[in-house]
């Protein structure tokens, strides 16, 4: 199956320029949920992971059946202000100012092997700072995991010390 026909551009969202990659087309199709899902957990054969992490909000959608498969929990890494109990928290540059990450301060126990997942690499500054975050609460990062990645935005560049696997390249 061809999942690339399940990825819908839609231009100028969420902004003039900008192609986005929508995948709700994918997510209504359970086939290509299925083999997707597969091919998420293809890179990880043979290896222990203790947690998903998931990012919000589109890394929630196959973070979360990944943790089911995988038989482990899902923790939620969220914007900030939605978590509502004691949390680490990171700031963190865009091309165009900051943005924000945070984590429950206890979703993670020193020495736990973490896959990070989400659904795009594109510049990378964003699972840049959810791995520092795992990390600070002592969480190794076995491999940052996505569904696509925009190569021609250099997200691999911000990664340089984390596995990377993805399953589509745009």
């Amino acid at each position: 199956m061809l999942l690339k026909k399940y990825i819908r551009d839609v231009q100028d969202f969420p902004s003039k320029g900008i192609i986005f990659k929508d995948i709700t087309p994918l997510l209504m199709e359970p086939k290509a949920v299925s083999i997707c899902l597969d091919l998420l957990t293809e890179g990880l054969k043979g290896r222990k992971i203790d947690k998903v992490v998931g990012l919000e909000s589109r890394g929630f959608f196959f973070g979360t059946i990944l943790a089911q498969k995988l038989q482990v929990g899902f923790v939620p890494i969220r914007k900030p202000n939605k978590l509502p109990f004691d949390k680490r928290s990171i700031t963190y540059t865009l091309e165009y100012g900051t943005d924000g990450l945070e984590i429950h301060q206890d979703a993670i126990q020193p020495g736990e092997l973490i896959l990070i997942h989400d659904d795009v690499l594109a510049t990378g500054g964003t699972m840049n700072a959810a791995c520092n975050l795992v990390e600070s609460l002592g969480g190794i990062v076995v491999q940052c995991n996505f569904l696509m990645e925009l190569t021609f935005l250099k997200g691999r560049e911000k990664l340089k010390n984390q596995e990377i696997y993805t399953v589509l390249e745009y």
